[in-house]
């Protein structure tokens, strides 16, 4: 088999795979009391695809990836505020913002060790979210940007109190760029930043243009980011400082140590997970819950994913990747 018909072979869609989708964008149908979670499992989820694009598939280590997360929610909100609360336009200029604001970080992350990396990552995102706090006459400051209302999704669906049109929404935009992201990792282009990642002198040695490599996809992975944070914006009518905060980097980088980088479903799993765990352990103690999200990562650590986790990373095999 050469590597042409094995990443062909790669990117074909298992019937598992159909199925496993057709349900999740029917779940806020079937589980409509529950359409709130959904919506934010979906967002958190294509964060944390983005983040395992250039982590799990390119090798680059960030602290910083709430910089696009916070950038594309602040323009979404702004454009739906100021201009034209149109859904899909609002998400369309979040995307651009962010992968412009991803092109010009990409040169931070061409040259240095990891530790380079993650200090000049962490320090975009923190740089934002003091310029957002200062240009309070912009976005509201530490209060946030109030007041954003959404018009109908197509012209047609109102967003609801129960979120039922927010989760289809969210579910509808997490499947596209998935599907894109696959194709994507399953290209001679991802072939590419699998060689980078494991050995980047030796892909210099045979000609690969390393650093135009990894400023698309670190643009990419920020486009990705920024159409997560336009939609949690969009769908609860609120933007604050509190998007660009270190801990919505920290928390996504969580959700992969839960699901595991280098597959495609790895951040899926582990926002299901991570995001059923907090909501039903802050409903039993809400000041401790922390607590027993650090225990089960140490218990994931000990014990191993592969055991704690092991129908869903069989399952995802051959979707994307393998490495955990």
């Amino acid at each position: 088999m050469n590597p042409q018909q094995h990443l062909f072979r790669r990117a074909r869609w298992k019937p598992w795979e159909v199925v496993l989708w057709a349900l999740a964008l029917a779940s806020p149908y079937l589980l409509s009391s529950h359409a709130l979670i959904i919506n934010e499992i979906a967002i958190v989820a294509l964060f944390a695809l983005s983040l395992d694009l250039i982590l799990g598939y390119a090798g680059i280590v960030s602290l910083g990836h709430a910089a696009f997360f916070g950038m594309g929610a602040y323009a979404a909100a702004l454009f739906a505020k100021l201009v034209l609360p149109d859904p899909l336009l609002g998400l369309v200029v979040g995307v651009l913002s962010a992968s412009l604001l991803g092109a010009l970080c990409s040169a931070s992350i061409l040259r240095g060790t990891d530790l380079t990396r993650l200090m000049v990552t962490l320090g975009a995102a923190l740089i934002l979210m003091e310029l957002a706090n200062k240009l309070d006459w912009l976005t509201g400051g530490a209060d946030g940007l109030q007041g954003v209302v959404m018009g109908p999704l197509l012209g047609r669906f109102e967003f609801d109190l129960n979120g039922r049109t927010a989760a289809c929404y969210s579910l509808g935009v997490l499947l596209l760029v998935f599907v894109l992201v696959r194709q994507l990792v399953n290209s001679p282009f991802g072939a590419t930043l699998k060689a980078i990642r494991d050995n980047r002198l030796r892909a210099m040695a045979v000609g690969i243009s390393v650093n135009a490599h990894l400023s698309v996809v670190y643009t990419v992975a920020a486009a990705m980011a920024g159409a997560a944070g336009s939609l949690l914006a969009q769908t609860t009518g609120f933007a604050s400082l509190d998007l660009f905060e270190f801990h919505r980097s920290a928390e996504v980088m969580l959700v992969l140590v839960v699901g595991g980088v280098g597959w495609l479903y790895g951040g899926i799993v582990g926002a299901i997970v991570f995001k059923l765990m907090q909501d039903a352990i802050s409903s039993i103690t809400p000041e401790y819950w922390t607590f027993w999200i650090g225990l089960f990562l140490v218990l994931l650590v000990r014990v191993g994913r592969e055991r704690l986790l092991r129908p869903w990373t069989w399952f995802g095999r051959g979707a994307g990747g393998g490495r955990t």
